[in-house]
């Protein structure tokens, strides 16, 4: 046997042994990092209440909307319910953190805009463990190296179940229609997801004047995910954003509504969005 040879056997033993699912294997439901609500769910021991999940450790969401739906801002609201478990402004809104880290990955805005978003998870929690929030402005960084870089911080900084926002997937690729391009970054985030345990929450723009998401990319990203959350303006509350669970493999959340407040904050209206309301 070649040496090449050799070296193919291992990884295919390598991946025999790490891929393998038992069938009689009883596998817990993997633990949620956010979540809105609860759902009874009938068990072999009874009746139980299981948080539903907007992310699972281990696994892909995405968030689309069209342009000035405040996707930024809904980004904000999520990442402060994460850090801090809870606040007043994420109504029913849970975060799972333990001892995670929140990385924060924004590839559109230049420093001083991504600032003034990262300093909002300190306005929004008054008792933030810094430590436990990673940011980071990657626009003026080339798509593939941003890929490399957030490859080397991952596997730097996550030792602990976590979630990591990418607020600009589309900028992970030279071209969001390029088949090989977009599959392969779609494949590396299931591949960070499973490897490190995290949930990664992936912001993405819909295509101008429907509600698909950007290109091949959108495509991909839409097939893999976990949860497809969708935000889109109130056309009776002109001040509100609307968020939808477009599709879940799990239970869905139940729609809501959030706005900004007059000192720029994103804060959930209600939990139930009446559209008579």
């Amino acid at each position: 046997m070649t040496e090449k040879q050799l070296e193919h056997n291992m990884l295919m033993q390598y991946i025999h042994d790490d891929c393998y699912v038992d069938p009689t294997e009883k596998i817990e439901y993997p633990p949620v990092a956010l979540s809105l609500g609860n759902k009874l769910v009938k068990t072999e021991l009874g009746e139980a209440y299981f948080p539903i999940p907007l992310g699972t450790y281990g696994n892909l969401s995405c968030v689309s909307a069209p342009p000035k739906t405040k996707k930024t801002f809904f980004v904000s609201l999520l990442a402060s319910v994460y850090l801090g478990n809870s606040n007043i402004y994420g109504g029913n809104l849970k975060g799972h953190r333990g001892d995670g880290n929140l990385i924060h990955f924004d590839t559109e805005q230049g420093r001083w805009h991504s600032q003034k978003v990262f300093q909002r998870q300190h306005e929004m929690n008054s008792k933030l463990d810094e430590n436990s929030y990673h940011t980071f402005a990657l626009r003026a960084v080339g798509h593939k190296t941003r890929v490399e870089f957030i490859e080397y911080y991952l596997s730097q900084k996550i030792n602990t179940p976590s979630l990591v926002i990418i607020d600009g997937i589309a900028d992970l690729v030279s071209d969001v229609n390029n088949l090989e391009e977009t599959n392969a970054i779609v494949q590396k985030l299931m591949e960070w997801s499973a490897n490190y345990n995290c949930h990664i929450l992936n912001v993405i723009h819909q295509n101008y004047g429907t509600v698909k998401m950007t290109g091949h990319l959108g495509s991909f990203l839409e097939k893999k995910c976990e949860t497809h959350i969708e935000l889109e303006a109130n056309t009776v509350n002109k001040e509100w954003i609307t968020v939808k669970c477009k599709r879940s493999r799990g239970y869905p959340f139940n729609t809501f509504s959030f706005e900004v407040n007059d000192i720029g904050l994103p804060v959930m209206v209600r939990n139930l969005y009446d559209p008579l309301i």
